[in-house]
């Protein structure tokens, strides 16, 4: 079959980056099911696992942690799909990646594809979604109230790809008035778009940016970017007892600083659960098919911004220098082979 992959670590400008490959096709075992890959989208975790992760043993590594297909095959465990069944998932950072045109996947974390999306648009959903569903509701526990805080929350990076999606869950699903950060015109009026309620510049000092909305302290913020730059602001701005999650791999900070205030800090990595296979890890399963479900009632829509062509290694390694730029907004697909 036709893959992605690259045998050695480095920058996306360094020869071999990415390159084409030709792998096996394996058969699906336990609880797999084998997905013939339609489309794929590019996250920030690809770039960081393609600078930063050797493969084993000289072996080529497959980066990719989005898909949207149909299943091809399934194990003898598997109960949840058939084959010929549109699925789409975000994968497991402890196995092989999407960029191939099949791929083994615990159902587990699979969801059946929305359908009113094309491939593309549908591979532009699980990844983010899973992240900004997990963050909201398991993390920050959104629904139970802040005491003294108004009734807000903050999307720091309300353009990316998480925070995209995230605007449009909590617009959907509750009644927090959305405040997300942006600093470009473009960026400011893709938020807008998503459904945020309020814009705010992460170029300036974010506390005195939301203050000046009159909105009061929000008792919520959910960082996707830059966490260590904001982090002494988001304190600031943070109601008393409130609650900070954080996505990225920021610098040191001083989580001190949240002592005064009785603030909470909370991790979100969506591939916890297909990581360590947790007790839970149908909930993965079981909140993709949520989303489609949004998005085929037309409450939320996908968040594909850029189609990069057919998904081969010249096309990837356009789409992780645009990641590694810092321009994107929301999200990069490719479709077919």
């Amino acid at each position: 079959m036709k893959a992605v992959g690259y045998r050695k670590a480095g920058p996306v400008t360094a020869p071999g980056a990415l390159e084409d490959v030709t792998l096996q096709v394996e058969k699906p075992r336990g609880r797999d099911i084998l997905v013939a890959v339609r489309a794929v989208s590019v996250n920030p975790v690809d770039t960081k696992v393609r600078r930063g992760v050797e493969p084993e043993g000289g072996t080529f590594k497959v980066l990719g942690w989005d898909a949207a297909g149909v299943v091809e095959d399934v194990g003898p465990d598997a109960s949840l799909f058939k084959r010929g069944d549109a699925v789409f998932y975000a994968g497991s950072l402890a196995r092989a990646g999407t960029n191939s045109e099949y791929h083994l996947v615990d159902e587990r974390i699979v969801g059946h594809k929305p359908a009113s999306l094309g491939f593309a648009e549908a591979a532009s959903l699980p990844l983010t979604s899973i992240t900004a569903w997990e963050a909201l509701f398991d993390r920050l526990d959104v629904r139970k109230p802040v005491a003294g805080a108004s009734d807000a929350i903050l999307i720091v990076g309300g353009a990316g790809g998480v925070g995209s999606i995230a605007i449009q869950i909590l617009k959907v699903l509750t009644g927090l008035t959305i405040i997300a950060s942006a600093s470009r015109e473009e960026t400011r009026d893709w938020v807008l778009n998503m459904g945020a309620h309020h814009v705010v510049d992460h170029s300036k000092n974010l506390a005195e940016e939301v203050a000046a909305l009159g909105t009061g302290m929000p008792g919520f913020v959910f960082s996707t970017t830059q966490s260590d730059k904001h982090f002494d602001a988001v304190a600031d701005l943070l109601c008393p007892q409130g609650r900070l999650c954080m996505i990225d791999d920021p610098g040191l900070i001083d989580v001190r600083k949240l002592k005064r205030k009785s603030l909470s800090l909370h991790w979100e990595l969506m591939f916890t659960r297909p990581l360590y296979e947790t007790a839970d890890i149908i909930r993965q399963h079981e909140l993709l098919n949520e989303i489609a479900k949004l998005a085929d009632g037309g409450k939320i829509k996908p968040t594909m911004a850029e189609h990069f062509g057919t998904i081969n290694a010249a096309n990837l390694l356009r789409a992780h220098a645009k990641i590694e730029s810092g321009t994107a907004r929301g999200k990069i697909v490719l479709e077919g082979f």
